[in-house]
């Protein structure tokens, strides 16, 4: 099936303004939670449509680029130490830091430039990244070493303490109104490094892996189980209980939400990083307020420092009207005023230029990179 796939490419529809391909997305983006043997079968049964049509629109949006990858997630958070990372570059730099982060650290996942009012702690911060370095390795060596690479003249580690939302949904949030959500406070999601097998580190990591257009077919995970060098029903087996212990995010379609669409679209428009200052002690209490609102992506307590005014719940929303970004975040600070919640200081940085890729996670490609690069793996050990 998956050769018939590459010699026939898919002539459906692949634009997000299609009623049938915006039905998908509302739910293939971050509504498979878990590992699912079938989960083009879950998309059809939540949207109501055929897993014929599903696996057709979906393979026409990948192969479009309107969906730039198709993959299961993983709560890396809970697989290898990792951080929200603030790059001061002097600004000559910042494209070549840019650039060499994207290109050559396959440990830097979301690379970002942003923007803040220039009279704002932080500003000068211009270059915002994601880091994860897989289990037994340093993250403050391997962030050295990158400073030195991109010509940083300073970074701050922002591990996140606690997650408080965590979902990519751009199509089901479009024409959101502001102060939508949940009735009751988001759930804690805790940061718990997972120690794994041989067996388990060869599951997750073919599990992992991007599906080519060629791949989206039933039969999904066979050639997974393949790959791993394990019976078909010893992958789901394995991958089962890796989604018991937490290490299992979601499977999903990512949207290309920051560059064009093939027929010109944007998903998005602007993306902003959100930071409120609230009284230590109470960061789970404003997390769970925070994150409890459905516009946003991602909402988390990471320690900003002195450099940032001591922020320490961060959150990231996604829109293509700027004010209408704002008014989210408006409706945000008026609940928190609403429930008692004091906010010393808050701001928003902006995102411009961005590039988002998986980050790597696995202890053996951390060995294979340092070598690569001409480090002595030891003595990157933590």
């Amino acid at each position: 099936m998956a050769l018939n796939n590459l010699m026939n490419p898919s002539t459906a529809p692949f634009d997000i303004e299609d009623p049938i391909n915006a039905r998908i997305l509302a739910v293939s983006e971050d509504k498979i939670q878990g590992f699912q043997t079938d989960p083009f079968g879950e998309v059809a049964r939540q949207t109501g449509l055929t897993v014929e049509i599903v696996l057709d629109r979906v393979r026409a949006m990948l192969e479009a680029g309107t969906i730039r990858r198709v993959r299961q997630t993983l709560m890396a958070t809970n697989l290898a130490p990792g951080a929200l990372v603030a790059w001061q570059i002097p600004g000559e730099r910042l494209d070549h830091a840019f650039d060499y982060l994207f290109q050559k650290d396959p440990f830097s996942g979301h690379v970002v430039i942003r923007s803040a009012d220039p009279a704002s702690p932080g500003s000068n911060y211009k270059l915002w990244t994601t880091l994860k370095v897989p289990q037994g390795y340093s993250m403050e060596k391997h962030a050295d070493f990158l400073r030195h690479q991109i010509g940083a003249e300073y970074y701050r580690l922002m591990p996140a303490k606690r997650l408080f939302a965590l979902g990519v949904g751009h199509v089901r949030r479009r024409g959101m109104p502001p102060g939508s959500k949940a009735p009751v406070p988001a759930e804690v999601m805790d940061v718990n490094i997972i120690v794994l097998n041989g067996l388990e580190w060869r599951v997750l990591m073919a599990l992992k892996r991007e599906f080519e257009p060629g791949e989206i077919g039933t039969g999904l995970w066979q050639g997974r189980a393949d790959e791993a060098g394990v019976p078909l029903e010893i992958f789901y087996e394995t991958a089962q209980s890796l989604n018991e212990r937490k290490v299992i995010g979601r499977f999903s379609t990512f949207l290309e939400h920051v560059k064009p669409l093939a027929d010109g679209q944007r998903v998005t428009r602007f993306n902003a990083l959100f930071h409120w200052a609230v009284p230590s002690g109470r960061e789970i209490e404003a997390g769970r307020e925070v994150g409890r609102h459905h516009i946003l992506t991602h909402a988390y307590w990471r320690e900003g420092g002195p450099e940032f005014r001591n922020v320490n719940i961060m959150a990231v929303a996604h829109g293509t009207d700027k004010d209408l970004v704002l008014q989210h975040k408006a409706a945000i600070d008026e609940h928190l005023a609403l429930i008692g919640m004091p906010v010393h200081y808050t701001n928003v940085f902006w995102g411009g230029r961005s590039e988002i890729k998986p980050s790597e996670i696995s202890p053996l490609a951390y060995r294979d990179w340092c070598k690569s690069a001409g480090l002595d793996p030891d003595l990157m050990a933590s």
